[in-house]
């Protein structure tokens, strides 16, 4: 994502592109509450595209991030998989 939309993500601004964040787990909703599977295929890959540009907008690395909370166990538990209440 960094190859591809770094420039244009850093004109627009860490708040811009949060709110485009925001606005595909919307459009990543009402595929889901259609049941629209093709949709929800579509919107899923746009939520995770515009994380990771948020990320890089901030100099997150998101694998090394993801890796480091939930690398192969729960968080909170600790088990695998999780025995969570929740």
């Amino acid at each position: 994502m960094r190859e591809i939309y770094f420039k244009k993500d850093y004109k627009r601004g860490v708040n811009e592109t949060f709110k485009l964040l925001v606005e595909e787990i919307n459009e990543l909703g009402e595929g889901i509450l259609k049941k629209d599977i093709e949709n929800i295929k579509s919107e899923a890959a746009d939520v995770l595209a515009w994380l990771a540009s948020l990320c890089n907008l901030l100099n997150i690395d998101l694998e090394e991030a993801t890796l480091s909370k939930y690398n192969d166990r729960c968080p909170k538990c600790y088990s695998k998989p999780c025995i969570c209440k929740e």
